[in-house]
């Protein structure tokens, strides 16, 4: 099992719609970058996900899980970039903020912080344990 982690803005698209859509998930399209491309390849169904607002709020805000593995995203028309099926699994007991994360030494090397703007990120079990943890304190 790998961790993953997912950015969207909240205006745009948010936790709570993730969770309005149910069991049966929903696309993660739109995604225009070929690093974020191969994270979303590589991710198997039933990998736990981060969920992220970006921009406003900048925190992670819920756990989410892949329902169905990478495949032709229907907004791309090229038929070059991937999605994957995602359903929210629980909120956060409370949001983890970006600031929090900076200020972590343990979390410095989380993509989160060396990769800010990439939009789908792989987590390391480590950094998953400790912001779970964090949030539970």
């Amino acid at each position: 099992m790998a961790y993953w982690l997912v950015k969207s803005e909240p205006d745009v698209f948010s936790w709570d719609d993730l969770v309005a859509a149910g069991a049966k998930g929903e696309p993660w399209t739109g995604v225009r970058n070929h690093t974020a491309k191969l994270n979303l390849m590589a991710m198997r169904l039933g990998d736990p996900v981060f969920f992220y607002h970006s921009q406003a709020g900048k925190e992670i805000v819920g756990v989410a899980q892949v329902v169905r593995e990478a495949y032709v995203d229907p907004t791309d028309a090229k038929g070059v970039f991937r999605c994957v099926d995602l359903k929210a699994v629980a909120p956060l007991r409370r949001p983890f903020t970006l600031a929090e994360a900076k200020a972590d030494p343990a979390l410095e090397k989380m993509s989160l912080i060396t990769s800010f703007r990439l939009s789908v990120q792989p987590v390391s079990a480590t950094e998953w344990g400790h912001v779970l943890a964090a949030v539970e304190a």
